[in-house]
């Protein structure tokens, strides 16, 4: 994973150059995937729902109940807005699992325009619900000289946002990076000291490893013996190879194993990071947007 910074790919040469990056190309294929996604599974809807409907049908009807019960019934019609966001961070998040785009929540710049588009939604529906002197008259509360840190804090929640989510993803990418490259001198390590004890040693490996594996399976022994066989049977086969000088180094070490921290970082991370950043905006949205009887009193 690049924790570089997005890559720019080339500059439009208009206003001083616009440059296209890495992350405006991975957030315009979310788009296009999300709108031909709504297009498609919305385009054919019928009485009696086959599969696919049924299962949007359902993911829609319990993201209204999310909305209506954290924002109250009065706010359902955020759930549009919710859902986008939500879908746009998920997606955005596991599209750096293809190893060719990057997450656009890698970027402070995407997390920072959601949180800002936010808090500009509160700030409006707070002036539309109390007038702007209301508003103003709001950040004097509850006594007058809080009003510099009413103002802090009014700045620092779309702040809190972007970092929060940006901060998550970014951190998930580093360590996942440095990761790789550990697995990478482990396995040169590995392989040299195999294969630098000669064409013995190697054959011996890759005949213990493959007896383990064989005896693992024809006995049904625990998962764990079964991994220490292939293991072993693959240090072997690649040191053997590298001993011959047909092939050397390979970070075989780097097969498999990252994709252990990639199910939490990429999947489950993604998704409560989606869900948190949601929440939060529910949160401070309907805050903003109290019931009707509410607003009027």
């Amino acid at each position: 994973m690049n924790v570089n910074g997005p890559k720019i790919y080339f500059t439009i040469p208009i206003l001083g150059g616009i440059p296209v990056t890495q992350t405006a190309v991975s957030y315009l294929l979310v788009t296009i995937i999300l709108c031909v996604s709504g297009y498609l599974l919305g385009k054919k809807l019928t009485k009696r729902p086959g599969r696919a409907q049924v299962l949007v049908e359902k993911g829609v009807s319990m993201l209204y109940n999310l909305v209506s019960e954290t924002m109250g019934p009065h706010n359902a019609h955020w759930t549009p807005y919710i859902g986008t966001l939500f879908l746009s961070s998920l997606l955005g998040s596991l599209i750096g699992m293809t190893g060719f785009f990057r997450s656009t929540t890698a970027d402070l710049s995407i997390t920072l325009t959601w949180a800002v588009m936010t808090s500009v939604l509160i700030w409006y529906h707070s002036i539309k619900n109390n007038g702007f002197l209301g508003w103003l008259k709001g950040f004097t509360e509850p006594i007058f000289v809080m009003t510099p840190m009413n103002i802090i804090s009014e700045i620092a929640q779309p702040i809190s946002m972007a970092f929060r989510h940006f901060g998550n993803v970014v951190g998930g990418s580093v360590i996942t990076s440095m990761l790789y490259m550990a697995l990478a001198g482990v396995s040169t390590m590995v392989l040299n000291l195999i294969a630098g004890n000669g064409l013995a040693v190697c054959i011996a490996v890759l005949a213990v490893g493959l007896a383990v594996l064989i005896l693992a399976i024809v006995r049904k022994k625990k998962f764990i013996w079964k991994l220490l066989g292939a293991v072993m049977t693959i240090l072997g086969t690649f040191a053997l190879l590298q001993q011959q000088e047909l092939l050397v180094g390979v970070p075989i070490l780097d097969v498999g194993i990252p994709a252990i921290l990639s199910l939490y970082f990429d999947l489950f991370s993604g998704f409560i990071q989606a869900f948190v950043f949601c929440l939060l905006s529910m949160v401070y949205i309907s805050s903003a947007c109290p019931p009707p009887q509410e607003a009027e009193g």
